[in-house]
């Protein structure tokens, strides 16, 4: 990895997620947590203020040290303990039915294999325990999707993997999630092929 990729991009992200037009969205998918929550793609820690009272204590998984660095006072401030307890949403460094709910927000779009990440959040989620996630992907609209998957290349390369076309409630549902509940939007102020966001709940069996 450059030094883009290392350094600057991390910080690039972290403005961009920081965007006030996101915080009711991440008020919404934070809604029911409880318990031990496993959160991948952690990030620099936006969701940290939205955490319930419900919640007891955060596993976060983010690859980035910058990421992390940068999530310092958001960490400091959290009223629940969080913990950086693994680099890979892929390999968690985990036992088995440790958590009772998940969250990940704007980080399916990116990892490089998302389906072995969701079964990885699977295994360590407890019997019936819920994934909530909020994500850009696959527009509902044709003409959307073209302008995707042309653009996709581009979003790669700059955006360390992100991709703007993923189906992502298929990505979910075939890592053995059951959907509860999804909302299908573009984000207000977001260019379309950017901001067809997904959110909802999916439980696992």
């Amino acid at each position: 990895m450059g030094i883009y990729q290392q350094q600057v991009l991390p910080r690039v992200i972290d403005v961009l997620c920081g965007l006030e037009v996101a915080n009711p969205y991440r008020a919404r998918v934070c809604a029911g947590l409880h318990g031990r929550v496993l959160e991948i793609g952690f990030g620099s820690g936006h969701n940290v203020p939205f955490y319930p009272a419900a919640v007891t204590a955060v596993d976060a998984i983010e690859p980035s040290d910058v990421a992390w660095k940068l999530a310092a006072e958001r960490v400091a401030a959290s009223p629940v303990p969080v913990e950086r307890s693994g680099l890979d949403g892929q390999s968690l460094p985990l036992p088995g039915a440790t958590c009772d709910t998940a969250l990940s927000t704007y980080t399916l779009c990116t990892i490089p294999d998302a389906g072995s990440a969701l079964r990885e959040v699977r295994r360590v989620l407890k019997p019936g325990g819920t994934l909530h996630f909020l994500d850009h992907g696959l527009a509902p609209d044709r003409g959307v999707r073209r302008w995707q998957h042309r653009l996709d290349p581009l979003q790669a390369r700059l955006f360390g993997g992100c991709h703007l076309d993923r189906p992502i409630t298929d990505v979910i549902t075939g890592a053995g999630f059951v959907i509860r509940e999804a909302d299908r939007f573009y984000e207000k102020g977001s260019p379309r092929f950017l901001g067809a966001d997904y959110l909802g709940v999916a439980v696992s069996p």
